[in-house]
C-alpha cells in the first residue's frame, strides 16, 4: 500500500516578498508550514541578505518551477563607495579601500559595456560547485581557486538615483545566471574605485512582480483568519508565456490519462501562429482548470506533464 502523504493536497504559487536575513530554503519552509502543504519548491534562489520576489510553487505547482527558473529577472541595488569586501556585499571582509568617488556622469558612461550578451566571472562567494564543493565553502576555508567566465544575458542596467556621494542605486533587467555582485565588482573596477553592494531586491522574476507580492506577515494573518487560499496564484501563472488551448472535458480526459488527442486543422493552424522560437508546447485547459502541458506533433497534442488538478 503507498504511504500517505503528510500535509494538504494545496496547489498554487505563493509569490512571497521575502524578508532580509532569511534564507530560501528556510521561507520555503515557513509558507509550506503555514499552507500544511504536501510539496514545496522555490524558483530561484535569493540569498539572505537580499529581499524581494521568491515564488514558491505548492503541489501541482512544483511541476512548473523549471519554466521559471529560466524567466528574466529585475533587480534594484544600491552600490556603496569606498570598500571593496571578499563577497562584494556588506558582510565581506574588506580587501580594499578607496576616496575615489564616481560621478553619475561616470558610472552612466560605463553601464554599456555591461549591457547586452557578456562574459561574467561569478563570484568566489556563490553556490556555483568546484570538483564537489561549494565555491562559497571553499573561499571561507581560504582554497585559493578561479571560476571560468560564463556568457549570461543582460538586458538593460540604469541608474535609478544617486543617493548622496557615497551610494548610487542600480536597476538591472537580466536572464538567468546574472550575478549582481559580479556586476558590481567589475563596474568598480572599470571606474578605478572600491565598491560593495550594501542592499539588494528582486523585484521581478518572469510574470511574478512586487504589485501580487506578499509578505510573511500577511500570510501569518491570512492563516489566522483561515483565508490563505487568498494569497494562493494559480498553478498556470509561472507558464503566462506559453499559449494556452481551450479543450472539451472529453479530450482533457485522455490527457489525464497520458493520452494523446487528435487536433482540428483550425486549432493546429491557430497554435502555429502562437508558438514562437520553434516551440511546440501548449498549455492544455478545461475552462479554467491546467489539464496538462502538451506538445504539438503531426496534427496531435501529446501530454509531457499532467496535472492533477480540480
Amino acid at each position: 500500500m503507498a504511504r500517505r502523504r503528510k500535509g494538504q493536497a494545496v496547489s498554487g504559487w505563493v509569490n512571497l516578498d521575502k524578508p532580509y536575513d532569511l534564507g530560501s530554503t528556510q521561507a520555503v519552509g515557513r509558507v509550506r508550514w503555514l499552507f500544511d502543504a504536501q510539496k514545496a519548491g522555490h524558483a530561484g534562489t535569493l540569498d539572505p541578505l537580499a529581499t524581494g520576489i521568491l515564488p514558491i510553487a505548492l503541489g501541482e505547482a512544483t511541476k512548473t518551477v523549471s519554466f521559471l527558473v529560466d524567466a528574466d529577472k529585475t533587480y534594484r541595488f544600491v552600490l556603496e563607495w569606498g570598500r571593496s569586501t571578499a563577497s562584494f556585499d556588506r558582510e565581506g571582509e574588506t580587501t580594499a579601500t578607496s576616496d575615489l568617488r564616481p560621478t553619475r556622469e561616470e558610472v552612466e558612461a560605463q553601464l554599456g559595456q555591461f549591457i547586452g550578451e557578456v562574459t561574467q566571472v561569478p563570484p568566489n562567494y556563490s553556490a556555483i560547485k568546484v570538483d564537489g564543493e561549494r565555491a562559497y565553502d571553499l573561499a571561507r576555508d581560504g582554497v585559493d581557486f578561479e571560476l571560468a567566465g560564463r556568457t549570461v544575458s543582460i538586458h538593460d542596467l540604469r541608474i535609478v538615483s544617486v543617493l548622496d556621494a557615497d551610494h548610487i542605486e542600480l536597476e538591472m533587467d537580466c536572464g538567468k545566471g546574472t550575478y549582481v555582485r559580479a556586476v558590481a565588482r567589475d563596474l568598480a573596477a572599470a571606474l578605478g574605485a572600491c565598491a560593495h553592494v550594501s542592499s539588494l531586491r528582486r523585484t521581478r522574476v518572469g510574470p511574478f512582480g512586487e504589485d501580487s507580492a506578499i509578505t510573511l506577515e500577511k500570510l501569518e494573518d491570512l492563516s489566522h483568519k483561515a483565508a490563505l487560499s487568498e494569497a494562493l496564484l494559480p498553478v498556470a501563472t509561472a507558464l503566462d508565456d506559453i499559449p494556452a488551448l481551450a479543450v472539451t472535458a472529453e479530450d482533457a480526459f485522455r490527457l489525464a490519462q497520458g493520452r494523446s488527442i487528435v487536433l482540428l486543422p483550425r486549432q493546429v493552424e491557430a497554435l502555429r501562429g502562437r508558438l514562437s522560437g520553434g516551440s511546440r508546447t501548449v498549455c492544455a485547459m478545461e475552462g479554467e482548470r491546467l489539464v496538462a502541458l502538451a506538445e504539438m506533433r503531426a496534427g496531435s497534442l501529446n501530454p509531457v506533464r499532467v496535472f492533477q488538478l480540480t
